[in-house]
C-alpha cells in the first residue's frame, strides 16, 4: 500500500510539476467593448483549466488599432494574442505576420463559424484570427419615442424616413436627440460609418482605376445629408463621439434613435445598465430612397496570434476557450444568453435559448445583408464593406475621416472636406502605384 501511495504520489508530482512548465502568463491586447471587458471577468476559468494566466492590455479602439498594428509592423513583441478585425487579417495573414490558426481541436468545431466571418478572418484559404464576436450595423431605437411622435419604424427604413423620425423624437427642452451617431475620427469609427451611409447612396471610394470618387455627386448627396440630420437632430459635440460615447447616451434615455454595431443590442437591453431596456425596437439599417443598398457593415473582432510569438500553444489555447462554444454557455449561465458573443457561430442561431433574444434574428439579417464583394450599386476593384482591403486604407481613411469630423464641429464646408478627401485619396495611391 505504501509503495502504491508512493508511486501515486510521485505520477501525481509529475503532473504539476509538467503543468507548472508548461504555464505561460499571456499578454493580450484588446478593445475596451462591453464584451471583452466581461472576458476578462471571466479569464478565471481558464486559468482554472490550463494553469495559463493572462495579462490585459485594455485600450480604446483608435488607441488600440495604432499599437497592435505598429508593434506587429516592427516585430516589437509586446503582445501573445491581439484582437483585430476583418481589415488587418487578411492582410497581416498575408504579409506572414500572424500564426495560422490550424490544428484546432475537433471540439472547438471550425465549421461552425460563419460562413462571413470564417470568409473574412483568411487569407487564401487559411483562418489567421477566430471571431471573438461578428457583427452588422442596425438601427436601435426607442419605441416609446417612436409612438409618441406618431410613426411607427418599418423593418427596413430609409433615410429619409429617418430624418423625419430623428426630427419628431428630438426635444431639445428634455435632453432628448433624435439620432445619436458617430462622428469621431478614426478609420473604424466615424470613418467606418459615413462610408456605409455613402455606400447606401450609391458612392464609392474608388471606381475600376482606383481613382477616387469624393468629388462625385453621391458623396456630396450623402455627407451633406449625415451632417444636415445631425446639425437638426443630434447630440451637442457629436464629432468627438464614437461607439462608447453613444451607448453611453443612448443608456441614459439621450438619444431616440442609434445606428451602430449589433453587439450594442444586448448593453441597450440590459437593465442593469440601460434606463431604456425596455423600450427599444431594432431595425435593418438604411438605405437612401432609390438605393439598393443598405448602410450596413460587416465586422469582426477577433483574436489572433503574432509571428514570432515564443507562447503559440498556450495563445492557441485560450483563443479556442475565448470562441468556443463553451464560453458561450459559460456567459449564457453567469449574464444570461442576451449576453453572449453574438454573430459568431451558426450553432448559437439553431440554440432554441437565444431565439427568443429580440435582437437576434435582426442581427443574422444584418449580417448576411452586407457583401463584401459588392459594396455599393456600381463595381469597385476592392473587397470590403466599411473599409477598402488594401494596406494603405487606414493611414488613408483616417486623415479622411479627421476632415469630415472637421465638419461635423463646424470647422469647415462639406465641399472643402470633400475636395481635399479628393486630393489626400489620390495622392496617396498615386504615392503607392495604384494610379
Amino acid at each position: 500500500m505504501r509503495i502504491l501511495r508512493t508511486v501515486f504520489i510521485s505520477a501525481l508530482m509529475g503532473v504539476l510539476m509538467a503543468w507548472s512548465v508548461q504555464a505561460e502568463n499571456l499578454t493580450i491586447a484588446t478593445v475596451n467593448n462591453g464584451d471583452m471587458i466581461r472576458m476578462q471577468k471571466l479569464t478565471d476559468d481558464f486559468t482554472k483549466k490550463t494553469g495559463h494566466t493572462v495579462e490585459w492590455v485594455t485600450l480604446e479602439e483608435n488607441v488600440l488599432r495604432q499599437r497592435v498594428t505598429t508593434d506587429i509592423s516592427t516585430k516589437g513583441g509586446a503582445f501573445d494574442i491581439m484582437t483585430i478585425g476583418m481589415y488587418e487579417t487578411p492582410i497581416w495573414g498575408k504579409q506572414g505576420w500572424l500564426v495560422p490558426l490550424d490544428g484546432l481541436s475537433a471540439d472547438y468545431d471550425v465549421d461552425d463559424l460563419l460562413p462571413a466571418m470564417r470568409s473574412g478572418l483568411s487569407a487564401d484559404g487559411t483562418l489567421y484570427a477566430a471571431p471573438f464576436y461578428g457583427e452588422s450595423s442596425m438601427i436601435m431605437y426607442r419605441t416609446d419615442l417612436m409612438e409618441k411622435a406618431g410613426m411607427e419604424m418599418p423593418e427596413a427604413p430609409t433615410w429619409e424616413f429617418i430624418r423625419k423620425a430623428a426630427a419628431a423624437m428630438t426635444d431639445r427642452d428634455n435632453d432628448i436627440n433624435g439620432i445619436c451617431l458617430r462622428g469621431k475620427a478614426g478609420w473604424g469609427e466615424g470613418g467606418a460609418l459615413i462610408t456605409v451611409t455613402a455606400n447606401s447612396f450609391g458612392a464609392r471610394w474608388f471606381d475600376e482605376d482606383w481613382n477616387a470618387q469624393f468629388d462625385q455627386p453621391e458623396w456630396k448627396e450623402a455627407l451633406t445629408f449625415f451632417v444636415d440630420m445631425m446639425n437638426e437632430s443630434g447630440p451637442a459635440g457629436y464629432a468627438t463621439n464614437g461607439f462608447n460615447e453613444n451607448l453611453s447616451l443612448f443608456q441614459q434615455g439621450k438619444c431616440g434613435m442609434w445606428i451602430d454595431a449589433t453587439v450594442a443590442a444586448s448593453f441597450v437591453t440590459n437593465p442593469d445598465d440601460s434606463t431604456v431596456a425596455d423600450k427599444v425596437g431594432f431595425a435593418l439599417a438604411p438605405n437612401h430612397e432609390g438605393v439598393d443598398k443598405h448602410a450596413n457593415w460587416l465586422w469582426a473582432w477577433a483574436l489572433a496570434i503574432p509571428a514570432g510569438s515564443q507562447k503559440v500553444d498556450a495563445a492557441k489555447e485560450f483563443i479556442e476557450w475565448a470562441t468556443s462554444k463553451d464560453y458561450i454557455e459559460l456567459v449564457a449561465s453567469k449574464e444570461g444568453w442576451a449576453n453572449v458573443p453574438p454573430g459568431a457561430r451558426t450553432s448559437l442561431y439553431e440554440n432554441p435559448n437565444y431565439k427568443d433574444i429580440p435582437f437576434a434574428k435582426m442581427t443574422l439579417e444584418s449580417i448576411n445583408l452586407a457583401d463584401p464583394q459588392n459594396p455599393t450599386v456600381k463595381p469597385v476593384p476592392y473587397t470590403g464593406v466599411q473599409f477598402v482591403a488594401i494596406p494603405e486604407f487606414a493611414g488613408i481613411a483616417t486623415e479622411v475621416s479627421q476632415e469630415f469630423s472637421a465638419v461635423y464641429a463646424g470647422q469647415q464646408t462639406v465641399d472643402e472636406a470633400l475636395a481635399k478627401a479628393q486630393a489626400i485619396t489620390n495622392d496617396a495611391m498615386e504615392a503607392a502605384g495604384y494610379r
